[in-house]
């Protein structure tokens, strides 16, 4: 029989996690709030959770563009869908592989895939391999097929793979089944926490990239939502510098700087704090539990 815990430390457990929660939103609502705040007001009174001198300035300056902003996002958005699609299989495909002990090249696989974790190419024989021989260069799988096998998430899944009992594989086996339908009908079903798991890490990747698209992108209709906000900034924070150089007279109150890199975080990050809840849910349940008679 359970003892029921007492006022006192149940005050203390939920002061503890009330504090937790709010140190993870206070620094997001400090983000929206500053992106809604004119950067004179954030001179004077510094940062806040409520908008200071409230404006768009920032968010009008960021869709100046709305076509190219909506369209870096159509890329970013079929990016993130195929490199998800396809590295979730392959990552689980492999990690399958690799879970069985009756597999016969276990050991060597395994180490072939640990020494990228190790040991890396190099940037330049990368860059000849994908450009040159692959053909990738300005195309949308340039952005996808580098970052589509992770060993860590094949780590990741091989262990939780490992945990599914054997016997629900030996049972399948003798109903008839062949190894595609254990995998995609017994495994995949037992295996929804790992898979959101990794899957929410894979569309992180694909989401915040914006490396592929600096090397091997110079089309500008292919570039995705985090180059071009890049580009952006980097533009703005140019023209500021020279103007200072040159006398042209324009000053960092004409430009929304600190509010439009707030506005930016918005922007980019937005979308994925919309889809985490629908992944949260995965990320704790046990589905094997109870999956084996005794």
């Amino acid at each position: 029989m359970k003892k029921e815990i007492s006022l006192g430390p149940k005050i203390a457990i939920y002061a503890v996690l009330i504090l937790f929660c709010l140190l993870c939103v206070i620094p997001i609502i400090t983000v929206v709030s500053i992106s809604f705040s004119s950067d004179m007001e954030i001179v004077k009174n510094g940062y806040g959770i409520i908008p200071k001198g409230f404006t768009l300035d920032a968010y009008a300056f960021v869709f100046k563009d709305a076509a190219a902003i909506l369209r870096s996002y159509a890329v970013t958005i079929i990016v993130t869908v195929l490199g998800l699609a396809l590295g979730l299989t392959l990552n689980a495909m492999i990690a399958y592989v690799l879970s069985r002990q009756d597999y016969k090249y276990n050991k060597q696989l395994t180490v072939f895939l640990i020494i990228p974790m190790v040991l890396s190419g190099g940037m330049v024989p990368s860059y000849i391999w994908i450009t040159r021989y692959l053909q990738l260069k300005n195309t949308i799988w340039v952005m996808i097929l580098p970052l589509l096998i992770v060993p860590w998430f094949i780590v990741l899944l091989r262990t939780f793979f490992r945990q599914i009992p054997t016997s629900l594989i030996e049972a399948a086996t003798v109903d008839g089944a062949g190894e595609l339908t254990i995998f995609a009908r017994v495994i995949l079903p037992l295996a929804k926490p790992a898979l959101a798991t990794v899957g929410m890490f894979i569309t992180l990747n694909y989401w915040n990239d914006w490396f592929q698209p600096l090397m091997y992108i110079d089309q500008r209709e292919l570039y995705n939502l985090q180059y071009r906000l890049y580009i952006m900034m980097r533009d703005v924070q140019e023209m500021i510098r020279n103007s200072a150089v040159s006398g042209m007279g324009i000053s960092v109150a004409d430009m929304p700087t600190e509010s439009m890199r707030m506005a930016m975080c918005v922007v980019a990050a937005g979308p994925m704090l919309v889809v985490f809840p629908f992944f949260q849910k995965y990320f704790v349940k046990g589905l094997t539990v109870g999956g084996v008679k005794g």
